[in-house]
C-alpha cells in the first residue's frame, strides 16, 4: 500500500504522527488478512513495533505486508514501512511491526480462516 504523508498528519515539529503511521500499517496488513481469511477480519494485537526514523511531510510511504502464520481463526502479519524522501528520493525503512488479525463472521464472532 502506498500513500503520501501530508501536513495534516504532522505534529508541531513537522514529523508525521506515529498513530497515523500505525493506521497505515493496519490498513495495509488488513488487506492481506482479509484476502487470506476470505472474510471480515479484526485487528486484535500489535506486537513488537519500533519506530526507526521519522516520516516527513511529502514522503511517499509504502507498507509491505507478509503473512507469517495462520492459526485456526487468526493470522500474524509482519509489516515493514519504507519511505521515499521527497527531497532526495532516497529509500529509508522507518518502522516494522507484527499485527494479529482474527477472521470474524457477520455477527463479529471468530470463525476459522478458510484455507
Amino acid at each position: 500500500m502506498r500513500t503520501i504523508a501530508m501536513p495534516a498528519d504532522a505534529n508541531a515539529n513537522g514529523d508525521i504522527f506515529g498513530g497515523w503511521l500505525v493506521s497505515q500499517m493496519d490498513l495495509g496488513a488488513a488487506v492481506l488478512a482479509r484476502e487470506t481469511a476470505q472474510s471480515r477480519v479484526t485487528t486484535v494485537a500489535i506486537d513488537g513495533m519500533s519506530f526507526l526514523q521519522p516520516v516527513n511531510v511529502g514522503d511517499v510511504v509504502t507498507c509491505y505486508a507478509t503473512l507469517l502464520g495462520i492459526g485456526r481463526t487468526s493470522m500474524k502479519i509482519d509489516v515493514e514501512v519504507w519511505v521515499q524522501r521527497y527531497a532526495d528520493r532516497a529509500l529509508h525503512r522507518v518502522t516494522e511491526g507484527t499485527l494479529t488479525y482474527v477472521a470474524i463472521d457477520n455477527a463479529g464472532k471468530p470463525q476459522p480462516v478458510k484455507r
